[in-house]
């Protein structure tokens, strides 16, 4: 094979490659390729299973003694439970209050971040909230 007949097969690629419908069919390609490899992506995080961080009573009833509340605080509402100060705090509930307010907050509400951690009383429900004497604080949307 001489250097002349690569140039001519090298031409020849260049012709067919300068038409449009090789043009199409590798463009169809890369997108299907693309395509498959994002479902492949998708896929994976399905299959996945959400971890879920539970509390049981007797642990809340627990806490509720090492931390010497009354008897009556013990008792309290059902889903009530007290936070306890620093790394080892407790979140039972999907609402906060204060000990000393009359406010109950989400989470992630500028009044509830304002809450030290050993005045946070949580709340599984805003019916458990209510019945232990607190409303819904106004700048807490969707209250």
């Amino acid at each position: 094979m001489s250097i002349k007949d690569i140039a001519d097969k090298c031409k020849s690629v260049v012709r067919a490659l300068e038409r449009k419908d090789i043009f199409t069919v590798l463009l169809i390609v890369l997108v299907s390729s693309a395509s498959f490899g994002l479902g492949r992506l998708s896929g994976l995080e399905e299959k996945r299973t959400p971890i879920r961080i539970e509390q049981s009573a007797a642990a809340i009833s627990a806490v509720a003694q090492k931390e010497g509340m009354a008897p009556e605080a013990k008792k309290g509402t059902a889903g009530l439970s007290e936070s306890l100060s620093g790394a080892s705090a407790v979140q039972a509930g999907s609402f906060v209050a204060s000990k000393n307010g009359t406010t109950y907050h989400f989470p992630w509400c500028s009044g509830a971040l304002r809450i030290k951690d050993e005045n946070k009383i949580w709340f599984d429900t805003k019916e458990a909230a209510e019945r232990a004497g607190y409303h819904p604080a106004g700048n807490c949307k969707g209250l």
